[in-house]
């Protein structure tokens, strides 16, 4: 129970800079800052997929062999 806590804390934290970019994207004027703040994004809803497999039971390279089968 304890690790599924840690993950659903982890969750909410990438949740949460996730938004804050979000916001901050809203604002971003100019290139970089837009690229930055969208990379970060992308590295957080990948990690946010990742432990949402986890959460389920389902390890990424099976469920990645299902879909190419």
């Amino acid at each position: 129970m304890k690790d599924r806590q840690h993950t659903l804390l982890w969750m909410k934290d990438l949740i949460e800079h996730m938004n804050r970019c979000h916001e901050q994207l809203q604002w971003a004027a100019d290139d970089s800052a837009q690229t930055y703040l969208t990379d970060s994004m992308l590295g957080d809803l990948s990690q946010c997929q990742r432990l949402c497999e986890e959460l389920r039971g389902t390890p990424r390279k099976s469920r990645l062999l299902a879909t190419t089968a």
